[in-house]
């Protein structure tokens, strides 16, 4: 069957079950969307306000499905607005595959209108991209790009299409399977590797297991529990591996790192043993790293091999999909005779009870005074029962929601880990109640990062996308405001923000509910009317303490055991 490029190119979305896509139009991708046109009833696609949206929205829908999240963007500056997005995910390990429009080959390198090379701007932060120059590779080059996205240490791939391969025509056939000769993901784990894993987890006195993202992203929650209750050490969690172990549980000492919990940072730094399962070591959990773990031999399961060591020497490296490993850490744990020492273990869970009195993130909610942003996070974890998807921007609330808000299932809690991009929050809460329209879906932001992708308001009114956002408005960017207390003697260099628009007023302009709350004794009111209006998007704008700090606190060279903890 010969069919058009623009026709070859919905065929594969709909052979690779792709129900969503995200996107904004432009010249060099007028055919595609010609042909999306015509089915719409096959490929659902939503009209972003901008290109980076479109990106964000489809990290938020990969993030609480586990499955790729597609973008097409259109040549030039829709390519480049797209690149934000693409760096994140690929911070992230946020399976992507972005299809950009590009000009006709002719005139490729001929600075043509809206030209840019877009595979050489994105090489540095994608897993891989793609030029397609026949398009009878066009079909070939999607499968891969779906099967790189999705398979080892999951990322975005981007695909460049120039416009007259989208007109051009050729017979078509999609592969079932496809093979790469120079990438093949390890999966199963080295059994040597698992044995001495074991003995050092039997040997330990002190042990900590130390889980991340990639734990989420293998669909491992419910190996990793099993495995962690059979061991019956403590664990903690990185930001990314937030809900992977349920938070309610007894072992769960807290999120660690800079603004990790006290017990959770403590034992990390005297544990005798480091289990750590995907995650990366990043330097927001090591703090510095000659004070990281200087007492424990690490075990480092994680399927890029390039991320073992990389940060911080291990002892004992397992490459391999976290999921397969825990299975055979697990059966390897359960064939032998012996137990952890019992006995260790106790003093080990005493010591960190102690750490536990320290109740570091106790705050005091004064009714008669100004909102603390704790407040409101621990307000809403309440009425929602732990069970809504959280998505947040980045900045102090971002480290609130994290801490207050509970997690007990893994997906639930979508965010910019690594690159931290503000305005992340409401475009990938567009993408999770696009892919679970039934669910509440929040977005916690700030009123700094909402103004970043603030016309996605827009897309949310053609929707009919019922989100509540909660931002907590204190009129400062207030991490930067925080940094500024504490390390530049309170000069708030551009930290101020200045001429903040009326956010009920723009809600309303956009068509949703807006809500502007001063006082504690509203704030649980407010949320509970967001939470019955379960078919609008309402904006509850939180007039915060303005001087509020997130704690604990690692500041930047120490060790992760020298927190600040008021």
């Amino acid at each position: 069957m010969e069919l058009t490029g623009a026709e070859i190119f919905v065929e594969c979305l709909k052979a690779e079950g792709v129900d969503t896509i995200f996107g904004y139009p432009g010249g060099a991708v007028l055919f595609i969307y010609d042909e999306l046109y015509k089915q719409q009833d096959k490929v659902n696609h939503i009209l972003v306000r901008h290109e980076q949206g479109a990106v964000h929205a489809a990290e938020g829908y990969a993030k609480a499905t586990n499955k790729p999240g597609v973008a097409l963007v259109t040549s030039g500056p829709g390519a480049t607005n797209a690149v934000t997005g693409i760096a994140d995910a690929y911070m992230d390990s946020v399976p992507l595959v972005v299809f950009t429009g590009q000009v006709p080959r002719h005139l490729i390198g001929n600075d043509a209108f809206q030209e840019v090379d877009i595979v050489g701007i994105t090489r540095p932060c994608v897993k891989h991209n793609f030029l397609v120059t026949d398009v009878r590779d066009l079909a070939s080059t999607i499968k891969k790009a779906f099967y790189i996205a999705s398979t080892g240490r999951p990322g975005p791939v981007l695909v460049d299409i120039p416009k007259d391969i989208t007109t051009a025509r050729c017979e078509f056939h999609y592969p079932n399977e496809i093979t790469m000769r120079s990438y093949n993901p390890t999966y199963k784990g080295n059994k040597r590797q698992v044995r001495r894993a074991i003995d050092l987890m039997l040997e330990a006195k002190r042990p900590v297991l130390y889980t991340g993202g990639g734990v989420v992203l293998s669909g491992a929650a419910h190996e990793l529990t099993e495995f962690t209750r059979e061991l019956g050490f403590p664990i903690t969690e990185t930001l990314m591996g937030l809900g992977a172990f349920p938070s309610m549980d007894k072992q769960f000492v807290g999120m660690l790192g800079m603004h990790g919990t006290y017990e959770a940072n403590n034992a990390m730094h005297h544990a005798d043993l480091v289990i750590a399962i995907g995650a990366r070591f990043d330097d927001r959990v090591t703090g510095n790293i000659e004070k990281f773990c200087p007492y424990a031999k690490i075990i480092h399961v994680d399927i890029d091999p390039a991320s073992i060591s990389k940060n911080v020497k291990v002892d004992v490296p397992i490459v391999g999909d976290v999921k397969h490993v825990i299975i055979d850490l697990l059966e390897e744990l359960r064939s032998r005779e012996e137990r952890p020492d019992a006995s260790a273990l106790a003093d080990w869970w005493k010591q960190i009870g102690e750490w536990r009195k320290a109740d570091c993130l106790k705050y005091n909610q004064d009714m008669n005074a100004e909102i603390r942003a704790q407040f409101v996070i621990e307000k809403f974890w309440e009425l929602t029962s732990g069970d809504a998807y959280i998505c947040s921007d980045v900045g102090q609330h971002q480290m609130w929601a994290a801490q207050y808000y509970r997690f007990n299932k893994p997906n639930r809690w979508i965010n910019s880990g690594g690159l931290g991009t503000m305005g992340f929050g409401l475009p990938a809460a567009m993408g999770v109640q696009m892919a679970f329209p039934e669910e509440t879906v929040a977005c916690v932001t700030g009123d700094g990062s909402i103004q970043m992708c603030i016309q996605e308001l827009a897309t949310c009114t053609q929707y009919h996308l019922p989100i509540k956002i909660l931002c907590l408005n204190n009129g400062y960017l207030g991490m930067v405001r925080q940094w500024q207390e504490f390390f530049y003697q309170k000069r708030y260099a551009s930290s101020y923000m200045d001429a903040l628009p009326d956010f009920v007023k723009l809600a309303e302009a956009y068509g949703h509910v807006g809500m502007r709350i001063e006082k504690p004794s509203d704030v649980e009111g407010a949320l509970k009317e967001s939470l019955i209006m379960k078919d609008r998007l309402v904006f509850m704008d939180f007039i915060t303490m303005q001087e509020n700090n997130v704690y604990p606190m690692v500041p930047a060279g120490a060790g992760h055991n020298e927190m600040i903890l008021v």
